[in-house]
């Protein structure tokens, strides 16, 4: 953010202009009780734009940053390495400063990356036509089942155990206020859960995720089936997608609607956002799809052109037939991701996830070999499992000391597993980070 300052003078200004007498003015709705008596301890009053850079860099430098330390933290957002050439890209004009494409026809940049968006979350997952993306995973989950009720006009949803605890928790806010059922399964940390059991004729769609939150891998092709032969959908949910870099896609295994966070590509992690959401369905389902299609067609000479094909969000048809109250298609993330795909191509996603799994995989060794570590996971991508003679809380503090940022301790999200500690490895651990961590996890579990 630039450094803007502002006199006495440019605040009367403004007060003026917006006719309210004084800056507390603007705060009345908050209750006296709630405000700031006195500065900030420790908190200066004012600088100028050197002071406030130095100030600032001191005080972010005491931070300990994914880039500066061992990181193994995971859990629905990941460190990746994102060439320099993609922000060079996103931050050119025409692309930053274009918001949404309400105007296709001097917007066809916008569209055009946008329908090559799609193509490649459509390959990735295996489906037939992906949207032109959401705000990001969690939210793109319960819009998937929301929308498998339009299409069976039932209001069950049956959610794995296993489903990353942030995209269940919006999944049954969504059911809450807009009245259909969530009924959740077993949480098993190696992912044993029967969910087939569990499906009857009032169920609209289940919901999984793959690797799952504990990072065990899944062929849910018989689940498919089975849901299948009971009229609900399968909705896969996938946190990490460069895993579709080497795992069969939920497409392959008979998925009817698959959503996933796409912030591993092009994305840095941002301290939780924006991120971008990726949903793509079978063709027969594409007019209950939320969210926006991007279209490819020509004009009236006959040269290709882009357009909106599908808008089914309230900001263009009538609220009570719009299909999603999605406000925002996180179109610079897409374009991030688009890019970086771009970059990469096939072979170069699959090279990308085959490191990572080789990362995992080595990562995982060291750890058995780790007095007071059991490794739980035995089927995994680049995120598993351990279980600690400590509770992991207490072994995340004490490694975080030692800087090494270690995984997520389970009990943070689910109550009751306190000594399950998920880890995740990627193309940018080194040797060095691995051996360091599997020394500090000696050292505080001894």
């Amino acid at each position: 953010m630039r450094y803007l300052p502002l006199t006495e003078a440019d605040r009367r200004a403004m007060l003026a202009a917006i006719g309210v007498p004084s800056v507390d003015s603007l705060f009345r709705d908050v209750p006296e009780a709630a405000w700031l008596k006195k500065p900030i301890e420790g908190l200066p009053n004012h600088m100028g734009e050197l002071e406030v850079d130095r100030a600032l860099s001191a005080m972010a430098a005491k931070s300990v940053t994914a880039g500066s330390v061992p990181f193994f933290v995971g859990g629905g957002a990941y460190k990746h390495h994102v060439p320099s050439s993609v922000d060079h890209l996103i931050q050119r004009g025409e692309f930053m400063t274009s918001y949404t494409p309400y105007q296709p026809e001097i917007t066809q940049g916008t569209l055009q990356y946008l329908f090559e968006f799609q193509t490649q979350v459509a390959l990735i997952t295996g489906m037939d036509v992906a949207n032109a993306s959401m705000y990001d995973g969690s939210t793109a989950a319960a819009e998937a089942v929301v929308m498998a009720n339009r299409v069976t006009r039932r209001n069950k949803a049956v959610l794995s155990g296993n489903l990353h605890p942030m995209y269940r928790a919006v999944i049954e806010t969504h059911a809450k206020l807009l009245d259909f059922e969530a009924v959740t399964g077993q949480i098993d940390p190696k992912g044993a859960d029967d969910l087939i059991g569990k499906i009857d004729e009032a169920t609209s769609c289940v919901v999984v995720q793959n690797p799952d939150f504990f990072g065990n891998l899944t062929d849910f092709t018989k689940l498919a089936e089975a849901c299948q032969a009971k009229g609900a959908l399968l909705i896969v949910a996938v946190t990490e997608i460069v895993s579709l870099g080497a795992v069969k896609s939920p497409g392959e295994m008979g998925a009817d609607i698959v959503v996933a966070e796409g912030q591993s590509i092009g994305n840095a992690l941002n301290f939780g956002g924006p991120y971008v959401g990726l949903f793509a369905t079978k063709e027969k389902y594409v007019r209950q799809m939320p969210g926006r299609l991007a279209g490819q067609t020509v004009d009236a000479t006959g040269r290709r052109g882009w357009v909106l094909t599908l808008s089914t969000r309230e900001q263009h048809i009538r609220r009570e037939k719009a299909t999603s109250n999605i406000c925002t298609n996180s179109g610079l993330c897409a374009l991030a991701f688009t890019i970086h795909m771009s970059l990469l191509g096939e072979a170069g996603f699959t090279r990308l996830a085959e490191l990572n799994h080789a990362a995992a995989v080595t990562l995982a060794g060291k750890l058995a070999g780790v007095k007071g570590v059991e490794v739980l996971t035995d089927s995994f991508f680049n995120e598993f499992t351990v279980r600690l003679s400590k509770p992991a809380a207490q072994v995340v503090e004490a490694l975080a000391a030692k800087h090494i940022l270690a995984g997520i301790p389970v009990s943070r999200l689910i109550p009751g597993h306190d000594d399950l500690l998920v880890i995740a490895a990627t193309e940018v651990n080194t040797q060095a980070d691995m051996d360091a961590l599997a020394k500090g996890l000696s050292e505080v579990l001894s």
